[in-house]
């Protein structure tokens, strides 16, 4: 009781001399003029605060945070903000206060240069004490409104702890702005904005004479743009749960980073958007049902998120579980619903047998043991789970999946997102966990076409489809090679798919007498899918696939479509890395090293790489990243298999990821652009991603650095095209 009665004391004296200091700022949205003090509280106080500032300098400011007045030891999963001044305070209590522009060290009121990272706001403080409100707040709100923001605290705190049995108490959706918008609006007029379809043939033409068995087709689509002036009407809203990792191991700075990534996460949702978030351990809990992204909605999840504190083991089947039921329970549906979960370890609460108890990886390479460990998720997250006669009856939800750190189950992770349509990332370096969401929510906060199909269709006889390679996107040839079908499912703003189609082309016999055909129709493609706004199905053809059959060719006639051979360049390379990695699994290091450089040997000498090509030069600098991550078995065991799966996943749905150390595979090239070179997509990003990192990475920067950085970059262009 003493201690207590000292620090209210403590308290009591700051807030006196926070309001006494004609020094100190006034509170917020208080002109400094209307602030009235009489001369004798003005010198009284000085002389008060004077005392006290160099009292708590000398005695305490190395052990309390000046803020909270709680404990500053380390090791007690609180990061610790060390000043220029020297002195020190909780990482969430001084960022809260810089957050609303308080720069002067509270205890000697020297200007900072550098300040700590600024949360986002109405972001609450992320120390607690038992009734969930902060113990201090640098700033005097009034008793309504601090009575309305315990209360809510109460009531966020007594929801958690009563979990319901059901998840139907998922907030209703906002209505469709959009729906009622002015029809001679410009976000009107420019609907539906259509996805852009291609379709090259391998070589311009080949003899009359000739039949080909593989001859390639190379189909691609791409998605509109956001508008600029209508983004938040102009996209599919989200229904999105975060499934986070708690555990022992993520006490200390890792928790804290994913404290600080999901705030941000959080910050860009937009009120149409829903949040809920489950935390696991040895178990699992949701913390925060699906909530509209209002401004209390915000502010109530940041409330969650920042009560978040580690302990126990990882569960992570509980955790999805838990997750796949808030959304297959919810009341009401945004068009798009997704699933990530985070965690930094292995499922030690789900190895059934004592093989997989002494693997070094619970869910293990091999293939039996991955199978089994997807047979316990949920059908609507592993379709091979679904019962008989249930077929096509569950949506299935994807999972982008987060491996944090190098002692995660990466093979788990990525057998988990493979099997739901989502993306495995790898984070490697502590530093980036924020810059991994952004790259992915840059992506789910930019859905326009939903639900997309390409449908392609012979129209020469004796021209059949022999085989569509189309990564883990589902395909199906049927009518007799005649008809091939692609299914896509949703589609990014600006986002780029491409597919080989393969087929038969047969030589041109005339009978005697009839009049010899110059050329042969190949194809017919179109795509259909539903508009991210409207709901109204689109369909959008491309022009019909002809090649010339001349008798004899031109030199131009034997020049292969680059872009032909630059998707044949990344399957190729693909394979190779799979290949690779299957060898690696089994301790042949030496003989995936030698598949990844006759890869990269064939790669180079291909024509678009002979071209310059950009992607090409990124496939080449991949696999040479994949060769020194297998240099040794521990080094692969360490970072190469995470990394190699989280390439392999990116491959295989064409969708960037998170690998190793960075979040994108931004690349200069030999471009220029005016005296500076041009940044230029080799990868997958769409500019959604880039601009949503690049938000993410610019948050701590000073408006200088700021400045330079965007000075320093020029307009960047899709890698197709």
């Amino acid at each position: 009781m003493a201690g207590s009665w000292r620090k209210l004391k403590k308290y009591l004296s700051l807030k006196l001399s926070s309001h006494s200091d004609p020094s100190l700022p006034p509170p917020p949205g208080i002109p400094r003029n209307d602030v009235v003090r009489s001369p004798s509280s003005r010198s009284s106080s000085t002389s008060f605060t004077s005392r006290l500032s160099r009292s708590f300098s000398t005695r305490s400011s190395k052990k309390t945070c000046a803020i909270c007045l709680g404990n500053l030891k380390t090791r007690q999963g609180q990061a610790i903000f060390a000043a220029e001044c020297s002195h020190s305070f909780h990482f969430n209590c001084i960022a809260s206060s810089v957050r609303h522009g308080n720069r002067l060290c509270p205890i000697c009121r020297s200007q900072w240069r550098d300040i700590p990272f600024q949360a986002p706001a109405n972001v609450g403080d992320l120390q607690f004490n038992g009734t969930g409100q902060a113990r201090v707040s640098p700033y005097h709100p009034t008793p309504e409104d601090f009575h309305s923001q315990t209360t809510r605290n109460l009531q966020l705190l007594s929801y958690q702890s009563r979990e319901p049995h059901h998840f139907s108490d998922d907030e209703s959706l906002v209505v469709n702005s959009a729906d009622s918008a002015d029809p001679t609006s410009p976000v009107s007029l420019s609907r539906p904005q259509l996805v852009t379809v291609k379709a090259l043939p391998e070589y311009p033409a080949i003899t009359a004479s000739e039949s080909f068995h593989t001859f390639a087709v190379l189909v691609g689509i791409k998605a509109p743009a956001l508008l600029d002036d209508a983004r938040l009407l102009d996209r599919a809203p989200i229904d999105l749960v975060a499934v986070l990792d708690v555990s022992g191991s993520m006490a200390g700075s890792k928790l804290s980073l994913l404290k600080r990534a999901a705030s941000f996460l959080i910050q860009n949702l937009s009120p149409s958007d829903r949040l809920s978030i489950v935390s696991f351990s040895s178990t699992a809990q949701r913390i925060f049902h699906l909530r509209r992204m209002s401004d209390n909605g915000r502010e109530d999840a940041f409330l969650a998120i920042n009560s978040l504190k580690p302990s126990g083991g990882t569960n992570i089947v509980e955790g999805l579980k838990k997750g796949v039921r808030v959304l297959e329970e919810r009341r009401e549906q945004n068009p798009v619903a997704s699933i990530i979960l985070l965690s930094d370890g292995k499922d030690n609460y789900n190895c059934d047998n004592v093989n997989q108890r002494q693997s070094s990886h619970c869910a293990s390479s091999n293939p039996r043991q991955v199978l089994e460990y997807l047979n316990l998720l949920p059908a609507s997250i592993c379709p091979s789970n679904r019962d008989s006669g249930d077929e096509g009856r569950r949506v299935i939800i994807p999972v982008h999946t987060f491996g944090f750190g190098k002692d995660h189950d990466s093979t788990a992770m990525h057998a988990i997102s493979d099997a739901s349509g989502g993306t495995f990332s790898f984070i490697e370096s502590l530093a980036i966990v924020q810059d991994a969401f952004a790259m992915c929510i840059g992506g789910l906060l930019s859905v326009v076409a939903l639900e997309l199909r390409l449908a392609v269709k012979s129209v020469s006889p004796g021209v059949h489809i022999k085989s569509i390679p189309s990564g883990k996107y589902s395909s199906e040839i049927c009518d007799q090679g005649q008809q091939g079908v692609i299914n896509v499912g949703d589609l990014y703003a600006e986002e780029g798919k491409e597919f080989l189609i393969y087929l038969t082309v047969p030589e041109l016999s005339s009978a005697e007498g009839e009049e010899r055909m110059e050329k042969t129709s190949l194809l017919d493609v179109m795509c259909s899918y539903k508009d991210s706004v409207s709901n109204e199905v689109v369909q959008v053809e491309c022009e019909r696939v002809e090649i010339r059959r001349p008798v004899v060719l031109s030199p131009m006639d034997m020049i292969v479509c680059l872009d032909v051979d630059r998707q044949r360049n990344r399957l190729w390379v693909a394979e190779g890395i799979a290949e690779a990695q299957r060898m690696a699994e089994t301790g042949n290091l030496d003989g995936a090293k030698a598949v990844l450089a006759q890869r990269r040997s064939t790669l180079l000498s291909s024509a678009s790489a002979q071209a310059g090509d950009g992607l090409c030069n990124w496939l080449e600098s991949e696999l040479r990243e994949i060769r020194e991550r297998m240099a040794s078995m521990e080094l692969y065991e360490q970072t190469g298999r995470a990394y190699v799966l989280s390439g392999l996943s990116s491959h295989s749905w064409q969708r960037a990821t998170t690998r190793g150390h960075s979040t994108t595979q931004i690349t200069l090239l030999s471009r220029e652009c005016g005296d500076s070179r041009t940044r230029g997509v080799i990868g997958y990003e769409t500019p959604t991603m880039v601009g949503m990192v690049t938000k993410s990475q610019t948050l701590n920067l000073t408006p200088a650095q700021r400045s330079r950085r965007l000075n320093k970059s020029c307009s960047f262009n899709p890698r197709s095209g």
